[in-house]
């Protein structure tokens, strides 16, 4: 396929779909036939779609909780979804395994059969892949609520064919934000077309009548990444989804600390998502929100962990978001039990619901930092699209080339690297270093101007060191890294 914005043919797709199911043995299922598929996709109850909760849920402005959850081992997996649904997560997830991330089945096959002989999971996830469609499609008729396959995923081809030929309505990821931020050696090139496989499966069940939701990835490498940055490449994701037949799409965006930088660049994503789908003309795209709680270090103190998760759902809330991803408050230790796991849910739980009728008011500040991210928005877009002579694909290809997009502490070889953040006086993320950004003079003297401001407040020089101290802020109990651990 040679890579453009363009929606596939039917022809193309079918083409294609030869070479993904030959991938590994159970691409041979025989339902995987799409015409099954489309069967066993009408069946699933509304209920259980994920696409139809999320439109009910933001008519109603209710944030709803979803956490993030996996394992090896099948009955295992069931009863923890069971116990996170009766701790009241309004979606569930599969986490997926990283053999499976990295399309290395025949090691995810290993370790499904070390856990089934250790009686435990030995991987960091569900093997979907490996187990196939009738297996995916028993974890979803054991469970009340839509199912979503959360994984970290440069090829989801397969995974996408079993997971919603099993009835799973959602997928999460993106071209972008499920390669850079996860894989050293796979293309922007290689992955725009990966997704547009997945999206164009997703457009091929749209044009049959079954609605499934798409949520790019918001927060990208989750440590100190600037609004524009989760904002612009969320954009381009749900740009590239409804190019392919997408109707329903989540952007996402990971929380970054400072309140009011938070709340606006979460209004900002969804005024922009709607703002530049219509103007390509994708006028019946239904757009939703999640905020990430912290992705960041955690503290080690369970309790002080509990603070931060309800901070992180108060904003959610505050912020109007349609779907909040939770933590627990074992995140600094490791992948957590299903105790810990539901600990995090009731929480974030309570404060959305005690919050649900406030909103937060509208501010001078609010609305300055609302309009800097659009306007740093605007013009990472508009060099993608410069760079691509208005094919988002191959602008979104030379725009990571050449830095004009830069993701911070990204591992892949195509991200440039070159960007780095810091915080502000008020704990705002901003931009230390500018790389290649494609941002005009007038927005770096901002960011410049803002660096300055809390350099001098702190008797120190804007440097690297200021990033250095503010990756473990958080974990250390503060928001800002102070010279020499002051607060302000």
């Amino acid at each position: 396929m040679k890579l453009r914005n363009k929606k596939w043919t039917e022809e193309e797709f079918l083409q294609v779909r030869k070479e993904v199911l030959a991938s590994w043995k159970t691409g041979s299922n025989p339902l995987l036939n799409l015409d099954k598929a489309v069967e066993r996709l009408k069946k699933v109850p509304d209920h259980k779609n994920f696409s139809l909760k999320l439109m009910k849920a933001k008519k109603e402005r209710r944030t709803c909780i979803q956490p993030r959850a996996g394992v090896a081992l099948l009955e295992e997996h069931i009863s923890l979804l069971k116990h996170l649904e009766e701790a009241g997560a309004d979606f569930l997830p599969t986490t997926i395994d990283s053999y499976t991330r990295q399309n290395r089945y025949e090691e995810a096959e290993r370790g499904i059969e070390e856990s089934k002989r250790l009686n435990r999971s030995m991987l960091n996830g569900f093997p979907a892949v490996n187990y196939g469609v009738s297996v995916c499609a028993r974890v979803l008729d054991e469970v009340n609520l839509p199912l979503q396959a959360r994984h970290g995923t440069p090829d989801s081809r397969l995974l996408a064919e079993i997971i919603h030929a099993a009835g799973w309505t959602s997928n999460e990821g993106g071209a972008i934000s499920y390669n850079l931020p996860y894989a050293k050696n796979v293309s922007v090139h290689d992955s725009i077309l990966y997704w547009q496989y997945c999206d164009r499966l997703v457009g091929y069940y749209g044009d049959r009548g079954i609605t499934i939701n798409r949520e790019p990835f918001g927060p990208l490498t989750g440590t100190l990444v600037p609004p524009c940055i989760t904002n612009v490449v969320g954009i381009i994701e749900a740009l590239l989804a409804a190019e392919q037949g997408v109707k329903n799409i989540t952007v996402g965006y990971g929380m970054g600390g400072n309140l009011i930088q938070d709340i606006a660049a979460m209004q900002a994503l969804e005024e922009q998502t709607n703002f530049y789908l219509k103007k390509y003309g994708y006028n019946d795209v239904f757009v939703t929100t999640v905020f990430h709680q912290w992705m960041g270090g955690f503290p080690a103190d369970e309790a002080e962990a509990m603070g931060l998760i309800a901070y992180s759902s108060a904003v959610a809330q505050m912020a109007g978001a349609t779907k909040v991803i939770t933590k627990t408050p074992l995140e600094s230790i490791g992948i957590p039990t299903k105790e810990a796991n539901a600990s995090g849910i009731k929480t974030s739980k309570l404060v959305v619901q005690l919050l649900k009728d406030q909103k937060f008011p509208k501010s001078k500040e609010l609305e300055e930092e609302k309009n800097q991210i659009k306007k740093e928005v605007d013009s990472l877009l508009y060099h993608t699209y410069k760079l691509g002579d208005g094919d988002l694909a191959i602008g979104t290809v030379k725009a990571f080339e050449m830095g004009i997009i830069d993701i911070p502490f990204a591992p892949s070889k195509f991200n440039k690297g070159a960007m780095l953040p810091a915080r502000d006086n008020e704990g705002n993320i901003r931009i230390l270093e500018f790389g290649n950004l494609g941002l005009s003079d007038e927005i770096k003297d901002f960011h410049k101007k803002k660096l300055e401001e809390r350099a001098k407040f702190e008797n120190r020089e804007v440097s690297f060191q200021m990033t250095v101290d503010d990756i473990y802020a958080v974990s250390n109990g503060v928001l800002v890294g102070r010279k020499d651990g002051n607060k302000k």
